[in-house]
């Protein structure tokens, strides 16, 4: 393989041997692509070291260990600009970019290029210790010196599909990483977004979906959350919250200045506003603080297969993006029971749900302590555990163990649990 800090300065010869100048850049196109074709040299001219041309890359005949052209100098042909072409020297060496696939902000060392017939092509960044080393013309005495402390000494390349550009001032690149980036988890988008500025983090993000820009603040930081709302205009702020769980988006809000969150709520949607608020009305260390309104029900007096079948036409099981637990109402919406949905699908299709009734179904109110909320999810292994009104027996919502255990665990290891909702 090749490095751009091996070409970079060297002298270009043309195909009669006569110096044409030297190397000061190399221009690539089609960014977007897995390897970017290379399009043209740009060549400080021998004779008069102030004019710069740009060489096309028709005319290599070879970079490596020599640059040389396939032309004489006379007939070199020079290449027009075109407006979305990418200098690696003065673009991307030593820039920070985003490792889609190691999910981390690195920094680009060296530049790997290859060859392929008679083209020559971007393959990857070089973000080792060694790319640098290499760079200041150390590689050889680096390399003993980590053999002799057993230190690893070879190239880290991230092939060039896997890079994406954090540059806030080249929309055409932006919007290729942005749509790199959004294929990553939300959680590791998070972890990225952490080790960026704000201007950054505001580009980035632009590209995003109101439902993938949710994703990816739900496994936010408060302070991220909260600084990167603040950045969006209103209206698209409020299509943001409706799009995340209404007890992500509640507390969300409570860390926002009271005049702010209510001019969001005003803006979402009724339903998604009225959910959002009376969870607000609850202490945020309290089970109706944690609870989210979005869960799966069916009606007490059907069976199996009429549940089975309400499920799949149930706007509120919809919602409930990764269902595991099926609460059973009355009609009157009070806590009949719980069944596991894989109980449910392996069971007679003519059982009826009322199999699974309860007369003291394991449950906690509105004003549950979060600690106590997290003891009983730890005692009876649960994933959730529903939250009914005291009084009426009514179904409120729902605490996911994740959520139950915020105050538990740090929260470095509770975004290690596995997402069950």
């Amino acid at each position: 393989m090749i490095y751009i800090s091996q070409l970079l300065g060297q002298k270009i010869w043309d195909a009669y041997g006569h110096p044409l100048g030297r190397l000061e850049d190399i221009l690539v196109s089609a960014t977007e692509k897995n390897v970017p074709p290379i399009t043209a040299l740009l060549v400080t001219k021998e004779k008069d070291h102030k004019e710069k041309i740009f060489v096309s890359s028709e005319a290599i005949s070879s970079l490596w260990p020599s640059i040389t052209l396939n032309v004489d100098q006379a007939q070199v042909k020079l290449h027009e600009l075109k407006g979305s072409e990418l200098l690696l020297r003065d673009r991307v060496l030593d820039q920070q970019i985003v490792d889609t696939e190691g999910k981390r902000v690195v920094r680009v060392n060296d530049l790997q290029i290859a060859r392929k017939g008679n083209r020559f092509f971007l393959t990857g960044v070089d973000v080792s210790g060694l790319g640098l080393l290499r760079r200041l013309g150390l590689e050889k005495p680096g390399k003993t010196i980590s053999r002799m402390l057993n230190l690893p000494d070879k190239s880290h390349v991230i092939p060039w599909e896997y890079v994406a550009s954090i540059e806030h001032d080249d929309p055409l690149r932006l919007s290729v990483s942005q749509s790199r980036i959004v294929r990553m988890e939300p959680a590791d988008i998070a972890s990225v977004l952490d080790d960026l500025d704000h201007h950054t983090t505001k580009a980035l993000l632009q590209g995003f979906t109101d439902e993938a820009l949710a994703d990816t603040l739900e496994e936010s930081s408060a302070e991220m959350q909260v600084a990167v709302l603040s950045q969006l205009q209103p209206e698209r702020a409020a299509d943001v919250l409706e799009a995340m769980d209404p007890d992500e988006a509640a507390d969300l809000l409570a860390d926002l200045p009271n005049q702010t969150t209510e001019q969001l709520l005003t803006l979402m949607d009724d339903e998604d506003a009225e959910e959002v608020r009376s969870l607000l009305g609850y202490p945020e260390d309290t089970a109706g603080g944690i609870m989210t309104t979005e869960y799966s029900y069916v009606p007490d007096d059907i069976t199996v297969e009429e549940a089975i079948a309400f499920l799949r036409t149930s706007e509120d099981a919809e919602e409930d993006e990764i269902m595991y637990y099926v609460y059973i109402l009355d009609k009157k919406e009070k806590l009949q029971g719980v069944v596991s949905l894989r109980d449910l699908v392996k069971s007679p299709p003519d059982r009826p749900i009322s199999y699974w009734k309860d007369e003291d179904p394991i449950a906690v109110n509105p004003q549950t302590k979060q600690e106590e909320v997290a003891y009983i999810v730890a005692k009876y292994d649960l994933l959730a555990v529903p939250v009914i009104d005291p009084d009426t027996r009514q179904m409120l919502g729902i605490v996911t163990v994740d959520d139950a255990l915020d105050t538990v665990l740090p929260t470095a290891w509770k975004k290690k649990l596995p997402r069950f909702f």
